[in-house]
């Protein structure tokens, strides 16, 4: 696959080639995923809920309905750590490199008994990779109308601070690689955010950054409840535990034409958590796996219609189960005419 990079100038004032913008071919989906996204921590990873091979999972499931295979998905370059400096402080950069400081972040406390260069490997690496992914996804978005990362959505990690799951704020990055690099074409984006819990971590990026709208819809009762985040939101939509589908697909539909009535932006990244199915430990909501794919169609018809370039992360969600529903929904988006190539 070839590729192409731009010279930029990292927040250090060093020069640096960006090797992120990879090219596609015209017989590609702009599908995003490498076999590098899964997480393996020798069964450490066991003790978090999240599937760390779901993207894996999605990936195979797509594979056999035959939408993508290894020579059609476009697989990303892991991103730099100078590519990184864009947004992150050195200092956060730097915090990871001490193992107890990631299992803070991952939420799996006996990985601060792992060597770095071991947490490197088996977790940050993978995130690096879904972070590179993520980016790739907003230009893609642009030649292609969309993009679908099968990883990625972060968005509980700011410039400063990760959490939940999250060490890099893919979801700021993607932006900001649009307005630095695509200024001519991206000078507004909307961030679309239906995971179960607060996208606090790009919410606290882009505090009065009045080119950014942010609709985020959920679970007002669980992790983050982060009120100097929820400044930011320009449309919030509080959910309460168990709410159903009939009520939150309303809530959707509703929210999201009046989004894109008051704010007309050039992209719409969509963070797509599945951790609002039902039975969902930590999302304690109850949308049926119906009620998701009828949710990616509206938001994916909404952008379309107004011929917004999207882009879907996958985010959040943390049953076995998920990762077939992402593709199903993915497969759905393609045979209802959403996404083609």
């Amino acid at each position: 696959m070839g590729g192409w990079c731009k010279k930029r100038v990292s927040n250090t004032g060093e020069h640096h080639i960006s090797q992120i913008y990879v090219s596609s071919e015209p017989h590609q989906l702009p599908i995003i995923y490498r076999e590098e996204y899964n997480v393996h921590f020798g069964g450490i990873e066991k003790l978090h809920p999240f599937d760390a091979a779901k993207w894996g999972h999605i990936f195979q499931y797509l594979k056999d309905a035959n939408l993508v295979n290894e020579n059609t998905v476009i697989k990303p370059n892991e991103v730099q750590h100078q590519d990184l400096l864009l947004v992150h402080t050195a200092r956060y950069l730097k915090s990871l490199k001490w193992s107890w400081n990631v299992a803070l972040i991952a939420e799996i406390p006996p990985l601060m008994l792992v060597p770095n260069f071991l947490v490197q490997a088996s977790y940050l690496r993978p995130m690096r990779f879904q972070t590179g992914g993520s980016i790739l996804a907003g230009k893609l978005a642009l030649e292609r109308g969309w993009a679908i990362n099968l990883g990625g959505g972060f968005h509980h990690c700011s410039r400063d601070k990760g959490g939940g799951f999250c060490p890099y704020a893919d979801i700021t990055l993607l932006v900001q690689f649009l307005f630095e690099y695509e200024h001519h074409r991206v000078k507004s984006a909307m961030i679309v955010d239906l995971d179960a819990h607060q996208g606090n971590g790009y919410e606290r990026d882009f505090t009065n950054h009045s080119n950014v709208y942010i609709f985020d819809m959920y679970n007002c009762g669980i992790y983050p409840r982060d009120k100097c985040a929820k400044a930011a939101i320009r449309r919030c939509v509080e959910l309460r535990h168990f709410t159903e589908d009939n009520e939150y697909l309303h809530k959707v539909e509703e929210n999201l034409e009046e989004s894109l009535r008051e704010f007309h932006p050039d992209i719409l990244v969509y963070n797509a958590g599945t951790d609002v199915l039902d039975g969902d430990s930590l999302g304690l909501l109850a949308i049926s796996a119906q009620g998701i794919i009828r949710r990616d169609e509206l938001v994916f018809m909404k952008a379309r219609e107004r011929r917004v370039p999207i882009v879907m992360l996958t985010s959040g969600g943390y049953l076995k189960k998920t990762a077939r529903i992402i593709a199903d929904s993915i497969q759905n988006l393609h045979d209802v005419g959403l996404i083609s190539e």
